[in-house]
Parts: C-alpha cells; sequence; structure tokens
C-alpha cells in the first residue's frame, strides 16, 4: 500500500455491495444465469456469513463482459471461462513486470550513488600515470679491448 490507512467504510470497484437480484438488474441478466455463472466459475462473488452472494461493481463489469462475449461473439462459457483467466494471468504478468522494472530502477540509482561515492573518495594528491610512448633506437655495444699487463 502507500503508507496511509484505508478507510473501512471507502467504497472501491472490489466492494461487496450488490445483492443478487440489484447485481442482475445492472448487468442485465437473470439472478438463475448470476448463480449458473457462480457454479461454473466465471464469476466469483463475496459471501455473507450467512452464505448469500455479494457483488462488486468489478463483479458486475466481469458479467457484462461474460454475457457481451456469449451473446455478440458466440464464444462458449468453456471458452469465455479461459478468457478471463488468461486476462487474469495477463493482469498478474503485468504487474509483475512493473515490479520488477521498479526494481530494477531502483537497483541502477543505487548502484550511480555507490560509483560517485567511490569517485569522491578518489585521493586528489596523486598523479596520474601516462604511459609514455619510448622511441625505437638501437643501440650498438662494443667492448673496450681488453688490456695486456706484463
Amino acid at each position: 500500500m502507500d503508507g496511509r490507512r484505508r478507510n473501512p467504510y471507502q467504497l472501491t470497484d472490489e466492494s461487496p455491495v450488490y445483492v443478487i437480484s440489484i447485481a442482475a438488474q445492472l448487468s442485465g441478466l437473470h439472478p438463475q444465469t448470476l448463480r449458473q455463472y457462480d457454479r461454473l466459475g466465471l464469476v466469483s462473488p463475496d459471501r455473507t456469513a450467512g452464505r448469500g452472494r455479494r457483488y462488486s461493481a468489478r463483479d458486475i463489469e466481469l458479467l457484462r463482459t461474460v454475457q457481451q462475449l456469449s451473446q455478440d461473439e458466440g464464444i462458449n462459457l468453456a471458452g469465455i471461462k479461459r478468457i478471463i483467466e488468461l486476462e487474469n494471468q495477463v493482469a498478474a504478468l503485468q504487474q509483475r513486470v512493473a515490479e520488477l522494472s521498479a526494481a530494477v530502477d531502483g537497483a541502477a540509482v543505487a548502484m550511480q550513488q555507490r560509483e560517485a561515492q567511490v569517485h569522491a573518495s578518489y585521493r586528489r594528491d596523486l598523479v596520474p600515470y601516462q604511459d609514455v610512448q619510448q622511441a625505437s633506437a638501437l643501440v650498438v655495444w662494443r667492448p673496450r679491448p681488453k688490456r695486456v699487463t706484463d
């Protein structure tokens, strides 16, 4: 989270607030269709302590998507379930990529900071070594003649 405390009464797209009859009206489906989708695992609403279904705004949007794929695209429910699973997997992978990108960016910044610290710690009283080009010269050695002593 972002460090702030969330208001427990604040509603989000994930808040399960709609009973099945309202969710059916909002999605344009029959309540029995919602029960069937729940049994098939297409849309899984939260449950109350008494086992009653509670749908969130996100669940209702998903119900509309299932209806659209079924009616307009002609996809069967097994295919729709697979599409939903794959979309959820893609969303999870995209989130993971974003997390890893942030971690890499953070590591790069930390590395640059450490590198700057190392460069700042260099002794400045030393003279940098520069390689001197040596000229090619030929030196001929001639031994001195030996002196003869009597």
